[in-house]
């Protein structure tokens, strides 16, 4: 089984004073592209106002352009540690349990733009780079897609994809059986569904939390709805209209 996380704009400062080493991450087979786009990224920050239009930022994110110029030495953590916002806050990696962490490990995989797909227990440096940035002679889709939807199409096992519609483009899942994009959506009085925004990141992340405290043996969607229907979460297929497009499964909350 494998979730498929989201990263978020937000990381948390600190860490580990252990440098980014890029074998160290999972997927080896990414590592010649995570080694050029942080050359690219690194060189880029040389020139302020340049990251901040390319990276769409403020003045008063200045501060991002740093964290992007030291990437090659600055302190590491976790990349669930890493990431905050409202999905790695309703996670709230720090409080699982020691086997939850572990179980993580060989489940859980965050989708960042800069590195690929990560571990979740990947040590990685904080960093500013989202799915539509615009790196100077790289476009990110062109850049990742392949590699990483091969990746994902080597898997067998069950993939339930948590990403945003953004990050699901840089590399899409493999569209079989066992493999599903997840919606968040809402139920009215008279039964009709609406998207969420703010409680979409909410809701995958209570999600996943559950999921990792439970440790779960997963062979298929439906026993990933059984399991779901049991943690109290209301999880329900919904087929493609297209046969080349993965399943969805829409998370009511």
């Amino acid at each position: 089984m494998l979730l498929l996380l989201p990263p978020s704009e937000t990381k948390r400062d600190g860490g580990d004073p252990t440098p980014l080493d890029l074998d160290a991450l999972a997927h080896p087979d990414l590592t010649a592209l995570r080694g050029e786009l942080v050359e690219r990224v690194v060189g880029l920050a040389g020139d302020p106002d340049a990251t901040m239009r390319a990276l769409k930022l403020s003045r008063r994110q200045v501060a991002e352009v740093e964290r992007n110029r030291r990437l090659r030495d600055a302190s590491t953590m976790p990349a669930i540690d890493r990431y905050t916002g409202v999905l790695y806050d309703a996670l709230d990696p720090s409080t699982l349990s020691t086997e939850a962490r572990a179980f993580a490990e060989t489940t859980v995989v965050v989708h960042s733009a800069l590195f690929g797909l990560v571990g979740a227990l990947d040590p990685i440096p904080a960093y500013r780079l989202s799915h539509d940035s615009r790196v100077p002679g790289v476009r990110l889709r062109a850049f990742w897609r392949e590699s990483l939807s091969s990746l994902l199409a080597s898997r067998s096992d069950v993939i339930l994809d948590l990403r945003s519609e953004g990050y699901a483009e840089l590399g899409p899942a493999p569209a079989r059986g066992g493999s599903a994009f997840v919606r968040v959506v809402s139920v009215d009085a008279d039964g009709r569904r609406r998207a969420l925004n703010h409680f979409n990141k909410h809701a995958k992340g209570r999600f996943t939390r559950s999921f990792l405290q439970s440790r779960p043996t997963i062979g298929s969607l439906d026993e990933l709805i059984d399991w779901a229907r049991a943690a109290g979460f209301r999880l329900e297929l919904r087929e493609s209209s297209a046969g080349d497009e993965p399943r969805e499964l829409e998370l009511v909350a």
